[in-house]
């Protein structure tokens, strides 16, 4: 029996059902992995799994019944200030000490460099050659390219909300050079990492050249295996986001395509999740945009978008999926990604990507099979293969179908948990 320790980011949604708490639904994938442990009658693994509470909230020791069959796992919430992830706090080392020696584990799994936990954790266990970190986004290519081509007076630009925060646009990417401290650090201490592009296996193995690179992909949430795409169901001309709350998102091209997009395609309207910050519910969202938000509104009034943006909040799993299915292209305009999980959502329902050639996404996307690439913060670009998909239904069915294919068989969550395992065994 191989006894292991997941660090997550987040408190998973199957743990925070148990205890009776809201969950976040980002990181999807991770839960797809965990739903496939819980299924399991017979095991080899013994799980353990760590999570942050905010720092006003009780740490958290105890097993919990997870998963519909009920599987004793055992859980550790520890503190952390998550609302300043740039901040390293000597605190986590001793936090993980405790749990380390009550679970005693055989190898510790740490999902993702975005946080200090994770460096504490390595720290604290210090057996690199028991050390797996998967790697997510990269905290360093994400300070390099957080900019995304913004105007210089916008990148040094303050609103009221910004300096009472303290959190303008350049201090937004200096957070993410501080993350990229401890990311350096954790990776320093890994003895091994999973990755899944070639662009995550240049930067860990150019961070520590000693390192082990696993090739894992990953498994997305169960709801996205269900469902096709259908051009005759969707909502004509509407183009879905993920989100685009900060600048590395890449917004601002396309709100700078739709000039372009709206000659060929009248009907053409953009929906995007996640959180609003473009001020426009009343007057105390407008105290409270930040810099970019203020920019963005600017490009809406620009170019005549006014009624065609529409944000539609935090969205569960099912809403996020009835929002993929009735778009008419998904676009991931992003000035850098590793493998964006709402890339791989889209894919395997058949909704026909559109997405900007940056970071690892080359290697999620073959052009024009899996999907459709542009040259990143090329708004031309953008416009061009929106529109393909916009004004042709045969090109944009025959896409769905070959993404759709292409997307089942790389996003097998079957054969990516045995790929987990069988990285477990040669660790352990």
């Amino acid at each position: 029996m191989m006894k292991v320790l997941w660090v997550c980011n987040i408190m998973l949604p199957a743990v925070a059902e148990a205890l009776g708490r809201e969950y976040s639904v980002r990181e999807g994938w991770l839960s797809g992995a965990l739903g496939r442990y819980l299924e399991e009658e017979k095991t080899e693994l013994e799980l353990g799994i760590c999570f942050p509470v905010a720092k006003d909230e009780e740490p958290f020791c105890g097993e919990l019944l997870l998963g519909k069959n009920g599987k004793k796992v055992k859980c550790y919430g520890f503190q952390e200030d998550l609302e300043r992830p740039e901040l390293y706090d000597e605190a986590l080392e001793l936090a993980f000490e405790r749990i380390l020696k009550d679970f005693a584990p055989d190898m510790v799994h740490l999902f993702g460099t975005e946080f200090p936990h994770g460096y504490a954790c390595a720290k604290a266990w210090n057996r690199p050659d028991r050390t797996l970190t998967g790697l997510q986004g990269l905290c360093i290519a994400c300070a390099e390219n957080y900019m995304a081509d913004l105007p210089e007076s916008v990148q040094s630009g303050r609103t009221l909300r910004d300096i009472l925060k303290k959190d303008s646009i350049r201090q937004q990417q200096e957070k993410f050079y501080r993350r990229a401290v401890w990311e350096e650090r954790q990776l320093c201490l890994s003895g091994h990492v999973t990755g899944r592009t070639e662009f995550d296996k240049t930067i860990s193995l150019g961070i520590n050249p000693e390192t082990v690179y696993h090739k894992m992909k990953e498994t997305m949430r169960p709801q996205f295996y269900e469902g096709s795409w259908k051009a005759e169901d969707c909502h004509r001309g509407e183009i879905f986001l993920s989100q685009g709350d900060y600048p590395l998102k890449g917004f601002h091209y396309l709100l700078q395509a739709m000039k372009e997009i709206l000659q060929k395609c009248p009907e053409a309207h953009i929906k995007t999740a996640g959180n609003s910050i473009l001020g426009m519910n009343g007057i105390k969202s407008r105290i409270k945009i930040p810099a970019y938000g203020r920019y963005l509104r600017r490009l809406i009034k620009e170019n005549g978008l006014e009624g065609k943006v529409r944000v539609l909040g935090k969205l569960s799993a099912e809403e996020m999926k009835a929002e993929y299915l009735s778009a008419n292209v998904f676009v991931c305009p992003s000035a850098v990604e590793n493998s964006p999980n709402s890339v791989a959502e889209a894919q395997l329902l058949g909704v026909p990507v559109a997405a900007s050639c940056a970071g690892g996404i080359p290697d999620v996307i073959e052009d024009g099979v899996s999907g459709l690439l542009f040259e990143k913060g090329d708004v031309h670009g953008i416009a061009e293969q929106v529109c393909r998909i916009l004004t042709d239904d045969m090109f944009a069915g025959k896409l769905s179908e070959t993404e759709q294919k292409a997307a089942a068989e790389q996003y097998n969550g079957d054969e990516n948990y045995r790929r987990l395992l069988e990285i477990y065994r040669e660790i352990v």
